[in-house]
Formats: structure tokens, sequence, C-alpha cells
């Protein structure tokens, strides 16, 4: 039976995923990210250090301990979870093996990850990411924080999908802003203003006097600087109406102009400015993302990250990082979910060798044969039935091309009923036959 919260795809959903991954992927090594996998279990006190995540930790038990072992060590069960995301243990990779990678170092990682949250269409306990990070020793340049967007929107322009929109912020400028109104729970503040698109501004300003010690005045003041959004470098005039000063307010809004300028450039449209971003997760400190579908804002963020400048660290070397994540499970769930993507056919197969009979398998193995070493996915029947019945087979699949041999050999377009005789060794489907075709549904 089902468990929530934990999807399986069918066989076309997957081809659509493999289909996806080959592309982010490939778009990730054109930029020169090199591949990585790290283990899925770390140190709970690792995990636990990283942001308000307790509640979504999954513990790794035994289910029969030695009860001899010694249970207090590193390795031991009690003291691992499952990583909840892929920024957390890639920064740990980076301190432990600092002295083997060469800075700035480009990673990418595709692996699964796990969230103890509630499940709602598109988010899921277990859930595929794609990640992308550039770390340095000390300092990072800023230019990275301006070519994460332009990375994923290359991603994107290559996959069928709905357009997407990167949403940028700074959280120096909202740390600056917050500071410059008196506040000096900045970080609270932060996640109260977070919850803005889930509870609204009414219980977000109730929250701020509540729990960030803001006057009414202040409070609105939050709320007016969440409210700008801006395609382009307006939102900084935006922010300088407001009234508030303070240096650190200054460095964010210089910041986030050079991304949003940067990305206007290379490719119009693709950012916006939205100063109510700020991301869940503590160790964010300048720059973060989101990214939503056209057609699917109401669902969040499918594509998110930041900068962070604290979150590896060993003894007094740091190592800063900007990344940006892709929730490969969350976007393809959504689209699922609404028919909004179609496959060509249910396998890859592009050619089915009809089967005369069983003494002819062999002659029919090495037709496939020869079409495979060619890269032409090929099967043969199952068994041999009337022909009319193998193409019904071929049909139900959506495999385009059955094969008869024989004296001269012939393969037919089921599709178009045409048939030609033809050379196992040098016979080739048109290129948009080759392998499924995937499209907005």
């Amino acid at each position: 039976m089902p468990i929530s919260g934990f999807p399986e795809w069918l066989p076309p959903q997957r081809m659509i995923e493999q289909y996806a991954l080959d592309r982010i992927r490939t778009t990730f090594e054109l930029y020169g990210f090199a591949p990585l996998e790290t283990r899925a279990v770390e140190p709970i006190e690792t995990l636990l250090s990283k942001g308000e995540t307790s509640k979504e930790v999954y513990l790794l038990k035994r289910l029969q301990e030695d009860p001899g072992e010694e249970r207090n060590d590193a390795g031991s069960s009690d003291n691992l979870g499952l990583h909840f995301d892929l920024t957390v243990p890639f920064a740990r990779f980076v301190v432990e093996n600092a002295g083997k990678l060469n800075f700035p170092f480009r990673r990418y990682q595709i692996q699964k990850v796990w969230r103890g949250e509630r499940p709602q269409e598109g988010r899921y306990r277990e859930f595929l990411q794609a990640d992308i990070d550039v770390v340095d020793r000390d300092t990072l340049p800023f230019h990275y924080d301006t070519e994460m967007p332009l990375v994923i929107g290359d991603v994107f322009g290559g996959l069928p999908i709905p357009r997407a929109t990167i949403l940028v912020n700074n959280r120096k400028v909202c740390e600056g802003f917050y500071r410059g109104l008196g506040l000096t729970d900045t970080d609270q503040v932060l996640r109260t203003v977070d919850k803005l698109d889930r509870i609204g501004p009414d219980k977000v300003a109730a929250l701020l006097i509540e729990t960030a010690g803001a006057t009414p005045a202040q409070a609105a003041a939050c709320l007016e600087l969440a409210a700008i959004s801006a395609g382009d470098g307006s939102f900084a005039d935006a922010v300088r109406k407001l009234g508030v000063d303070d240096p650190l307010l200054d460095e964010g809004l210089g910041e986030l102009l050079q991304v949003v300028e940067t990305a206007g450039r290379h490719a119009p449209g693709l950012v916006r400015a939205e100063l109510k971003i700020a991301r869940g997760l503590d160790y964010y400190t300048g720059t973060v993302y989101e990214t939503q579908l056209e057609g699917y804002e109401k669902f969040g963020s499918i594509c998110s990250g930041g900068r962070y400048d604290n979150l590896a660290s060993s003894g007094t070397e740091r190592f800063p990082g900007v990344g940006i994540s892709i929730g490969v499970s969350r976007m393809l769930g959504l689209l699922f979910g609404h028919n909004a993507l179609a496959v060509s056919r249910k396998v890859p197969t592009c050619v089915l060798v009809a089967l005369p009979n069983e003494e002819q398998r062999a002659d029919c193995d090495r037709i496939a044969a020869s079409l495979r070493s060619r890269g032409i996915s090929t099967e043969v029947a199952p068994v041999p039935a009337k022909f009319g019945k193998q193409i019904r087979f071929a049909e139900r699949r959506g495999i385009p091309y059955v094969w008869f041999p024989g004296e001269t050999d012939e393969v037919k377009d089921i599709r178009s009923g045409d048939q030609v005789e033809a050379d196992a060794a040098v016979w080739a489907p048109p290129a948009e036959d080759l392998r499924p075709v995937i499209t907005r549904g």
C-alpha cells in the first residue's frame, strides 16, 4: 500500500524524471560543476546546528541494538539522522576534505533527502534534490551570487515546463532595514516575515509585535518593505523612500542590484527582486533565491538557496559559499499531478522485432543486437503470436516500429502504416523517434 510522502513514479513518469535529470546534470557540468555524492546520514548535532529543523529530522535506528554496543560514539545509530538537505552535508564534507580540494570548489549533487513534514501536493518526506554550490577559503567573490540564477535559467529553459521566475532578496537588506528601525532581534523578524505567504500580513504584524518586540509602526514598516517587488533596479529607490538608513542595508541593496541587473542583461525576465523572501534556514547571510513556476505560484518555491558565509568552518578557517537547489521531486510531482507533462511512449523501446516462431528467436535476437549496437532501443516480441497481436502489443506501449524478419527484412511504422525493406546493419529511425519525447501535457 502507498505510504504518504514517499512517491513512487510509474515508468513513464520515471522516464520524464530521468530526462529532467539528464538536462540538469548536463547543464551543471557545462558550467564546470563537478559531481559529488555524500552519505545519507549525519550526526544529529550537525543536523540540528543549522536552523529550526528538529521536527523534520528522521532518526536512524536499528531494529535490534546490541546491548553491549558503545552507544555514545559518533557512529552509533542513537546519534545519526537522515540529511534534510544537501547543503549541511556538503559543508561538513568541505571542512573534512579541505586539504584535497581546489578552491573555489564548484560541485553539484543530485541525491535523495528526507524531511518529516506533513505531506501535501508537491511536498514529500522523501524527495530528490539537485544542488550546485561554490565555496572558497576565507572570502567568496560576489559574482558567484549573480551566476546561480543564470545556471538555473539555462536548466529550466531546456525543459518543457512552464516559465520559471527566480525571486531574489538579500538578508542584509532585511536585517539592515530592521536595525535601522530599531529592532534588535533581526533573526526572529526574518523568520516571522518568512511566514507572510502562509499566514498573511495581519498575523505577521501581530507576531512581530508579540515575538520580536516591534511596535505597530515598526511592524507596518516591515510589511511595507516585504511588499516591494520589481523586475529591475527600481526596487532600490522604493526601499530608500521608506526613509530607513543603515550601512548593512546599503550593502545589501548594492549586492541585490548586481544580481538583478546581471540577470537582466543575460536573461531578461528571469529574475525579480522580491523583498519578502527570507528563507527559513538560519545559515543564509546574504543573497537568497526562491523560484516559482507560472501557474503554480500558490504551491511555493521549486528551487531555492542563497549565500552562507558561516556555514562551514574549521578552527580559524572559514569556507563561505553560495548555492541553489532544485526540488526535482517537488517540481515534477506538481506537474504530474496536473497532467502538465507527457511522454511519447511508455517504454524506451523504439523497435519491436516480431517473432514468427520460437525456432527463429535466435535470428530475431541477432537483429535486435545489431540495432542495439547502433544505439536503437529494441526488444523481441515475448511470444510468437499472430503478427496482428504483436503489432497491438507494440501499439499499447507506444513502440513506433515493428521489424518483420524474413528472406528480406521489413520494418513498419505502425503509426502511418508505411512498411519498407530494411537492413539491421544500416537502418535507423528518424532522430525524433529514437528516444521518447517529453512534451507539455
